[in-house]
Formats: structure tokens, sequence, C-alpha cells
């Protein structure tokens, strides 16, 4: 009999970025190794934070198979305006939803409980007391230290997040096992318990970005300069730097800045960058198209605030450096990603206090192919070696 898997987390198909594509692509990968793979999850929502209209429909409860995949859905709150206390409340109709989903698994052989939510392990760890299973807890993100480190938290709040990570050292302390997806997220995670530990990063598929399959998107299909930027609009990019760049982009010719994405800062966004003519927004695109739409840009831009040192490894940077292009990243110099970009010599990162650095490279990049060229290889030589998707999940079914 084939090993039997749980997988229980908010995001799943048909999200096709961030944590959904993750967790979906690890769990089609199980099932085509062979693996009794059942997911438990909420109705998708990211990155609109809306739910699905093909979903808005259907009951509270929904039961699908896909891909191989057994997957059981419960109807979660979902804010328009997702403010800390009404976050809280997406977490807890999330969690006391799919409790009741917990009662329609097999016997699971081993639990994976997807964070965010903290409270998915929770649910995993009942599972694991019901089953006596071995219990995997994944962090993609440590979503209540964000919260503290993005100045949500002011007053009364503060007892609510001690309360959180009480459940946070809770769940992790009872797990078997805990993989996160950076080496900086490695050491914070040790400083937080003694739980047996293991580095499982995301992945890309690179075959995707062969030369010779891709067409050029229709996003970008004029002959100016283009910049990139594709992926969520939120709190963690710096969008005031973003406008700097763009009242400083205005002098150069020849240049067009191309954003593709959605998320809870997009009409804030919007609003602020209307007046540039030189700029196009669009929303994201399916993951399908993502290999052409990156590879058909000339550099990539990605603008992180610098107020944190970031020990998260952004899936797009894995995306950015397949397309073989060139990326202009700045924020904190000791995160994880400033290290990945001297390592690899893919592009260039920089602290984010000049927007007169960026703009330099952006002229020199726009009159030197050969150079963008140079860079563009080296980075995708690095994804190569570094972040293959069969890599990746291969050594990750060896541990299971």
């Amino acid at each position: 009999m084939s090993k039997r898997i749980t997988i229980i987390g908010i995001n799943y198909y048909p999200e096709d970025s961030a944590i959904g594509l993750y967790t979906t692509q690890k769990a089609e990968y199980l099932v085509s190794k062979g693996l009794d793979v059942t997911v438990i999850t909420g109705f998708p929502y990211y990155p609109q934070w809306e739910i699905r209209e093909d979903y808005k429909s259907k009951g509270y409860f929904v039961n699908e198979t896909i891909n191989g995949v057994k997957v059981y859905r419960s109807k979660q709150y979902v804010p328009k305006d997702p403010t800390f206390i009404k976050r809280i409340r997406h977490l807890i109709s999330f969690t006391f939803g799919n409790f009741l989903n917990l009662f329609k698994t097999n016997k699971p052989d081993v639990v994976i409980s997807i964070i965010p939510f903290t409270t998915s392990a929770l649910l995993g760890w009942f599972l694991k007391i019901r089953y006596k299973c071995k219990h995997w807890v994944h962090i993609q993100d440590f979503e209540f230290d964000a919260a503290i480190d993005s100045g949500l938290l002011k007053g009364n709040k503060k007892s609510v997040i001690k309360f959180l990570q009480s459940i946070e050292g809770f769940v992790l302390k009872k797990a078997d096992i805990v993989s996160t997806i950076s080496h900086g997220m490695i050491k914070k995670l040790k400083a937080k318990t003694d739980t047996k530990t293991y580095y499982l990063t995301n992945w890309i598929d690179v075959s995707k970005f062969s030369s010779t399959t891709l067409e050029t998107h229709p996003y970008l299909t004029s002959n100016k300069f283009k910049i990139l930027y594709s992926g969520n609009i939120g709190a963690k990019q710096d969008w005031d730097f973003f406008v700097n760049v763009l009242k400083k982009l205005e002098k150069l010719s020849d240049v067009e800045v191309i954003l593709v994405g959605e998320g809870a800062e997009k009409e804030n966004v919007l609003e602020k960058i209307k007046d540039f003519n030189f700029v196009k927004h669009f929303n994201l695109v399916p993951y399908a198209e993502l290999a052409s739409l990156l590879s058909s840009a000339d550099v990539h831009i990605l603008f992180q605030k610098t107020d944190v040192i970031d020990t998260v490894m952004p899936s797009k940077i894995l995306g950015m450096m397949a397309s073989a292009k060139p990326s202009i990243v700045t924020g904190n110099i000791k995160s994880e990603v400033a290290m990945v970009f001297e390592d690899s010599h893919g592009g260039f990162y920089f602290d984010g206090e000049s927007t007169n650095q960026v703009i330099d490279q952006i002229k020199i990049l726009k009159e030197d192919k050969a150079l963008c060229t140079k860079l563009g290889k080296g980075a995708k030589l690095y994804v190569e070696e570094k972040f293959s998707k069969d890599k990746v999940l291969n050594d990750f079914i060896e541990k299971l």
C-alpha cells in the first residue's frame, strides 16, 4: 500500500502563485511518485483577497479530486480590507471550518501542515494525536513575526500576538520535524524550538523557461527597454521607493515599466502611479504564462522595505533568475536575498537608501546588451544548480 499523506494549508489550486502554487506542485509531485495524497484547504482567494467567482456559489464544504489529489475545502471568511483584526477572523474561520474536514481523511502516515496559518499545525497536531502519525510542519513565513515587524500591532493587540506566539511555540514543540525555505529562517527556527529542522527551499521548474519554446508575452511587445515587476502588490514591498524611481525614470527615453500583480496595496499603488504614462499595470497572469512573461522583460525589479532583515527567499526571485534576465533588487543588505545575488552574480542588490544607484544601473543595462546576457545566464545557471524542482522534491520524498 502506498504511503498516505495529508497536507493542511489555506492556499491551494486553483491559486497559482506564492504558497498555493508550491503546495499544489508538492502534492501533485507526491502523487506522481505513487503516494496517496489528501489536501485540507480553504476556498481559493489569493492574491485578490476575494473568493474566486467560480467558487462563490458553492456550499460551505466542497470535496474535489484534482490531478489525483483528494481535496477537502471549507469556505473561509475573506476580508476585502485585510486589517489585523480581520486577518485574525480570516484565520479563525479557516481553522474551525476545516476541523470538521479532518474527520473525512483516511488514516495518514504523515501529516504536513503549511504555515501560514500557524493554526494549520494545530489541526495537524490533532491528526497526529488521533492516528499516531508523523507530523511535519513546513513554514513558508513566520506570520506572527511579520505582523510585529510590519507595525501592525499596537496597544492591546500585543496581548493577542503573545497568545498567538504561544500557539506557535506549542505546535513547533509537538511536531516531529519542522522545515522552512531559507537558511536565515532555519536559524530563526532553531531559536524558537529544539525540534529537528530541515531545509526545504522553494523551487523552480527551469524546464518551463526554455528559450526555444517561449514566445514574447503580449504585455511586453514594445521595442522599448522593458522593466518588469511581477508579483504580489503588498506591504512587504517599498512602493514609495518605487514611485521615486519612476520620477527619475521619466527623464529617460525608450523605457517602459510594466507592473503585473494584485494584492492588498494594489489600489493605493495604482493611484500613486496613474500619472506616469510610461508605466503599465496588468493583473497577474496564469502560471502557464509566467515563464513567457518573465522571459520577455529586459530587466526585473524588486524593491523591498529595508527596515526588516527578511529571512525569506521570495519565490518571485527564482522566476526572475530562471528567465535568464538580470535583476535589480533593493532591501536590507543582511538579508538572504542579498547573499543570493552576491553568490550568483545574476544582478544587483542595493540597500534601498538611494534611488540613484538603481537609476544608474538601469542606464548601464539599457546600453549594454552583452552585460544583460552575461548576468542573465549567471542567474539561470545558479537556480538550475540550487533550486531545481526535481532535486528539491526528490530529496524531500526521501526524508518523508
